[in-house]
C-alpha cells in the first residue's frame, strides 16, 4: 500500500521534510518546485510509514486504499508524475535516505542582539515569515492587521466547503500566543499609523498586505447593479466585515462568471451547492440565508481560450465533476472545444473533460428549474453587460466575432484576477500591482521588506508563500548581520501605547483573538456548525473585549 496526495494539497512541502525515503517531489531544492499544481508521492518508493499524512497541515494525504470515490483519481495522478522519471536509487537502509549538508541561511549569530520585526498582515505570507523568524532566530515579532481578527485569505479567501484547506489556519494560530509575539489587530498602517512611525519602533518591517483589489473587464455596463467582482462574492460568503450582507444578491436563475481560474470555480460551486451542505460549513449566516432563498440553477463560466489553456487546477475541476446534485456541462457550440478535448491526452487540462456531458446550449431558453448545473463555455469573452437599471444579460463573443450571443443572466461576476494596491509610504509599480523589491527588500527603503502577493503578484496558493517568506527573511537577516538595518528610536511598549491610542477599530491582542475564536465556535455549536463567524467589526471587537484581561507588556 502507498499514500497519495489529494485535492487540498497546499504545496508548502511540510511533508517533504519528514519523508524518510525522499519519495515526495518536487522538493524545494528541485527546479519544478512551485511550478506544479501540487506535490506527488512516488508509489514505487513509498514505504507506507504515514509520516507525511501526520505532518500535512491541510489533511491532503491518505492511503490509496482509503481514497473515497471522489478522490480515487489521485492514485493515478500521483503515479503519472513519475511515469517518465527514473526511479529513486535503492537505499541501503529502508528507513533513511541520504540528506544534504545542513545549511543555516536564515539565522543570526548566537551573540547577536534580539531584533524586533513587525509583520503587517496575518495571512499565509505574513505567518510563514513570522514562523521563519520565530523558529530560526530569537526575534520578537509584532503581528499587525487592519482587521480586528487574524487569518487573511485563510479566513476570508478559502471557500467554506474546503474545510481541510482552512486547517492551515490552525497551524498558523499556534504562533499567535508565542511568548515572543505581540498581536496588534485592528490597526491600519497608512491610516492609523504611518509606515515611518512603524519603522521607528522596529528594526525591520515586513509587509504582507496581499492583493486586495481586483482586475476590471473594461466593458460597457460593467458598473451596472448586478455586476460584481469575485473578490466581493468571496468576501460576502466568508463574512468579511467590510462586505455587507447585501453586497451580493443571488436572486437570478442564471449567473455568468468571467474567468475559469480556481476562484471562478469556487464562486460557481458555492452558488449552486445545496444549502443544506453549506450549512455544515463556516459560511456567513447572511450568505447561507440568501442561498437558501436563491433561485440560482445555472452558472456559466466564460473562458477566453480553449480547454487546453484553462486556468483552473486539476484538483478544482475534479471537485466540480463530483459535486452532488450538480451537472457539469461543456458548451459544444465551438468546434475547437470538442477537438481539443477529443485529442487531449489523459491527465491534461482538456483531457480532464473526457466523459463530461457536451451540449450546444441554446441561450435563448431559460435555465431548467429542476436542474442545477455549471456550464463551461470556452473561446468566449464578454463584450457588454446589458440592462437598464441592472444586469439582465451578458453579450459574449461567438466564433470570434464581437456581435456575439446574448446570455440572459441577472448576475455577472468578474473573476479575472486580484491586484495589489498602493500603500502609503511605499513605492508601487502600477503595471504589476506590486512593490518593487530585491529578493524581498523594498527598493530605496532600508529596513522594509515585502512577502506574498504584494511582492510577487497574485499567483500561487497557500504553500507558495513558504518559499517566498524564506527568501525575504533570508534577505532581512543578511541585512541585520551586515549592519544595514536602521536603528529604531521607540520601544515595543511605546508602540503598544501608540497603537492603542490610534486604533480606530478597537485594538485586539492575542487574548482578544482567542476570545473571538471561542465566541464563534460557541455560536457554531448552537447550530451544529464548526463556527459561525462574527460578520462586523463591532461584533468582533465586542467579542474580543469580553474575554480579554489586559494587553500583555
Amino acid at each position: 500500500m502507498t499514500y497519495a496526495i489529494t485535492q487540498t494539497c497546499c504545496n508548502d512541502a511540510t511533508c517533504v521534510a519528514v519523508c524518510p525515503v525522499n519519495c515526495i517531489h518536487p522538493t524545494p531544492d528541485e527546479p519544478d518546485f512551485g511550478t506544479t499544481e501540487m506535490l506527488y508521492i512516488d508509489p514505487r518508493s513509498c514505504i507506507d510509514c504515514g509520516a507525511c499524512a501526520d505532518a500535512c497541515p491541510v489533511d491532503a494525504i491518505f492511503p490509496v486504499d482509503r481514497l473515497t470515490a471522489r478522490l480515487r483519481e489521485y492514485e493515478g495522478i500521483n503515479a503519472a508524475y513519475y511515469a517518465d522519471r527514473e526511479p529513486a536509487p535503492v537505499l541501503a537502509s529502508p528507513t533513511f535516505h541520504p540528506w544534504g549538508e545542513p545549511a543555516f541561511t536564515r539565522s543570526l549569530p548566537s551573540d547577536f542582539a534580539t531584533i524586533r520585526v513587525a509583520v503587517v498582515g496575518t495571512g499565509p505570507a505574513g505567518m510563514y515569515a513570522a514562523e521563519d523568524l520565530l523558529l530560526h532566530t530569537d526575534a520578537e515579532v509584532t503581528l499587525i492587521d487592519r482587521l480586528p481578527v487574524a487569518g487573511g485569505l485563510v479566513r476570508y479567501g478559502v471557500a467554506p466547503d474546503h474545510p481541510a484547506t482552512k486547517g492551515a489556519g490552525e497551524t498558523f494560530a499556534r504562533f499567535h500566543a508565542h511568548p515572543r509575539v505581540r498581536m496588534r489587530l485592528g490597526v491600519e498602517i497608512g491610516t492609523d499609523i504611518t509606515p515611518e512611525e512603524l519603522a521607528a519602533h522596529h528594526d525591520a518591517v515586513i509587509y504582507a498586505v496581499g492583493a486586495p483589489s481586483d482586475r476590471r473587464l473594461g466593458i460597457p455596463g460593467e458598473d451596472l447593479p448586478g455586476s460584481v467582482s469575485a473578490t466581493s462574492v468571496v468576501s460576502w460568503y466568508n463574512a468579511h466585515p467590510e462586505t455587507g450582507p447585501d453586497a451580493v444578491r443571488p436572486s437570478a436563475a442564471r449567473v455568468v462568471v468571467v474567468g475559469n481560474g480556481n476562484v471562478a470555480l469556487d464562486v460557481a460551486r458555492v452558488l449552486v451547492t445545496d444549502a443544506d451542505a453549506l450549512a455544515r460549513t463556516d459560511i456567513a449566516d447572511h450568505a447561507l440565508a440568501a442561498l437558501r432563498d436563491a433561485r440560482v440553477r445555472e452558472v456559466v463560466l466564460l473562458g477566453r481560450r480553449g480547454p487546453e489553456h484553462a486556468a483552473y487546477t486539476t484538483s478544482e475541476l475534479l471537485a466540480l465533476k463530483h459535486l452532488p446534485g450538480v451537472d457539469l456541462v461543456v458548451d459544444d457550440r465551438d468546434p475547437r472545444t470538442g477537438t481539443a478535448i477529443d485529442t487531449a491526452g489523459p491527465g491534461t487540462k482538456a483531457g480532464l473533460l473526457h466523459g463530461v456531458e457536451r451540449e450546444t446550449v441554446d441561450w435563448t431558453l431559460p435555465s431548467a428549474p429542476d436542474r442545477r448545473r455549471i456550464v463551461l463555455r470556452f473561446h468566449s469573452a464578454p463584450v457588454e453587460a446589458l440592462g437598464d437599471d441592472a444586469v439582465r444579460a451578458v453579450r459574449v463573443t461567438e466564433d470570434g466575432t464581437p456581435s456575439g450571443t446574448e446570455i440572459g443572466a441577472g448576475l455577472l461576476v468578474r473573476a479575472i484576477g486580484y491586484r495589489g494596491v498602493p500603500l502609503a509610504g511605499l513605492p508601487f509599480d502600477e503595471a504589476t500591482g506590486t512593490v518593487p523589491h530585491e529578493a524581498g527588500r523594498v527598493a530605496g527603503l532600508p529596513g522594509s521588506y515585502v512577502v506574498g502577493w504584494i511582492k510577487r503578484g497574485p499567483s500561487g496558493g497557500i504553500g507558495a508563500n513558504r518559499a517566498c517568506a524564506e527568501e525575504t527573511v533570508g534577505t532581512l537577516l543578511a541585512d541585520a548581520v551586515a549592519g544595514t538595518l536602521p536603528q529604531p528610536t521607540g520601544t515595543s511598549h511605546e508602540f503598544r501605547r501608540l497603537a492603542r491610542s490610534r486604533s480606530g477599530r478597537g485594538l485586539v491582542d492575542a487574548r482578544g483573538l482567542a476570545s473571538i475564536d471561542r465566541a464563534e465556535r460557541a455560536r457554531g455549536r448552537d447550530t451544529g456548525r464548526p463556527r459561525v463567524k462574527l460578520a462586523t467589526v463591532p461584533e468582533l471587537v465586542a467579542a474580543a473585549r469580553g474575554g480579554r484581561l489586559r494587553l500583555r507588556d
